[in-house]
């Protein structure tokens, strides 16, 4: 797929590329195809120059848009391995990480690096931190404007260094962390293979046409998008800018998080086309009020860090599924899906990850979900396996319940525990009505979902605003948990 990019790239140079917006949601070009292309290049004849081979690994510290996309581009042309750095993660993780990952080198935008001069406001300013790069003994490059105190530039001067021939062999493509602590990181491997493969799926899925713009922000969104003749568009961070970009941009196709698709909603977005959602769970209440916004259709994706995508469900399935748990669809061509003797989700295919960082490959991608196949051979979600909660003897999966607790006028709803204080759990309903929906109105919304728990039915209800976490702002359920402890909730009679 980023071969058939390249090529793309350089068959229609003028093309419109990377997009951007004004505050009023007008269209703005941030990069022609020529230009993304001429980057990329750049780039790999710099890196090159400075030795970097097949096999080694660059850090990438560069915030989405044309630049990190080049990078990517020129890593994968020499058939180096990217290690994903996340500059929100803070400095002590980050530093965990590079640790494990032992980059050859380091790239970073002068943001990234929050070091010396008047770069550290400018950080502080974009909710980045990184440990100060110098200290970490390897070398550091500074992708795109160079401020004071940043690493030497990575751009060699143009013609410099002569464009290598590309690497055409599978091999280790990009490190991902995903969990663990400061003190034992992880982080997934996915090959050169396994990401075309998961790239060649998310086309099949969004069918992108030549010409007609796709808004979205991600990786996966940018490169089939873009290798098909379709212009990507980085969506407004500001709900109400987005609203506007989406009405002047029309956009084929719309892939935005949950979080995003509902602050977008707030600010009376409206929709055509085609709209996915992923990252993090989307209720059928969602995904029905995107439909009545004027989205076509209204997709969610079921996919992780691991395989990328595993399955797909449209909000008209999802909303006349009235069984117990989250329907997320049926499994994606090439994708296997059983559960285990555990109860937890496994899932294999070509687009999965080959291994964990420093441990040998396994064959089945264990997903932390408890899970199941209904008579259609589609995939039932009963929560994660790690928030069971226990309440007098009794095992109780938020995730079996918690759909049904989306009804109109709900934008978030999580089961927690609260320590009861002998051992035992109280089961606490943690529900976030939409900032229109009158309270009482929620009550009595969800008097019939919560009778129908039978023995899984809550201690008590609060309404409140739910914490939110991470970078694409999934529900905190520690947060929420401690939320529900310190407030006084609502006795469910």
């Amino acid at each position: 797929m980023l071969d058939a990019l390249a090529h793309t790239l350089r068959s229609r140079p003028d093309r419109p590329a990377v997009l951007g917006t004004t505050r009023s949601g007008a269209v703005r070009t941030k990069a022609t195809c020529g230009e993304l292309a001429d980057l990329a290049d750049r780039y790999a004849g710099a890196l090159h120059a400075r030795g970097l081979r097949r096999g080694d690994t660059a850090g990438v510290a560069v915030r989405p848009g044309p630049r990190a996309l080049a990078v990517l581009l020129a890593v994968h042309r020499l058939g180096l391995r990217a290690a994903v750095l996340d500059p929100g993660a803070g400095p002590d993780v980050l530093r965990a990480r590079l640790a494990l990952a032992r980059p050859d080198i380091v790239l970073a935008d002068a943001a990234a690096q929050a070091v010396a001069g008047w770069a550290r406001p400018l950080a502080r300013r974009a909710r980045l931190a990184l440990p100060d790069l110098a200290e970490l003994g390897g070398p550091v490059a500074t992708v795109g404007r160079r401020l004071p105190g940043c690493a030497p530039a990575l751009e060699a001067a143009r013609g410099a260094a002569a464009l290598p021939r590309p690497v055409d062999e599978d091999g280790d493509a990009v490190i991902v962390f995903t969990s663990g602590t400061t003190s034992r990181p992880r982080a997934v491997v996915h090959t050169r293979s396994s990401l075309a493969a998961g790239m060649a799926t998310v086309t099949g899925l969004v069918r992108p046409e030549p010409g007609r713009p796709v808004l979205g922000g991600t990786f996966f969104v940018l490169v089939p998008s873009l290798a098909n003749g379709a212009p990507v568009a980085l969506p407004a961070r500001s709900p109400r800018v987005l609203a506007r970009q989406l009405r002047r941009l029309d956009p084929q196709a719309t892939y935005l998080t949950p979080p995003q698709l509902r602050a977008a909603l707030a600010a009376d977005a409206r929709f055509g086309g085609r709209v996915w959602t992923g990252s993090a769970p989307a209720s059928a209440e969602l995904l029905t009020r995107v439909r009545r916004a004027g989205a076509a259709e209204a997709w969610g994706v079921y996919a992780l860090t691991e395989l990328f995508p595993a399955a797909a469900v449209e909000q008209a399935e999802k909303a006349a599924f009235t069984g117990d748990g989250d329907l997320v669809g049926a499994p994606l061509p090439g994708v296997t899906a059983r559960p285990g003797h555990d109860g937890e989700l496994l899932l294999s295919g070509p687009a999965a990850r080959h291994r964990h960082l420093g441990e040998e490959p396994e064959p089945w991608v264990r997903t932390g979900d408890r899970g199941r196949l209904d008579g259609d051979g589609r995939i039932v979600l009963a929560g994660r396996c790690k928030d069971m909660v226990l309440r007098r003897a009794e095992n109780i999966y938020p995730g079996l319940y918690e759909p049904a607790l989306h009804v109109p006028g709900v934008e978030l709803a999580l089961l927690v525990g609260v320590p009861a204080g002998d051992g035992d759990e109280r089961l606490v309903a943690v529900v976030q009505p939409r900032h229109e929906a009158d309270p009482a109105e929620v009550r009595a919304a969800l008097a019939g979902p919560l009778h129908r728990m039978g023995t899984a039915r809550p201690d008590a209800l609060l309404l409140a605003d739910i914490p939110l976490s991470g970078r694409s702002l999934k529900p905190d359920r520690t947060a929420t948990a401690r939320l529900a402890a310190t407030r006084t909730t609502e006795v469910l009679r």
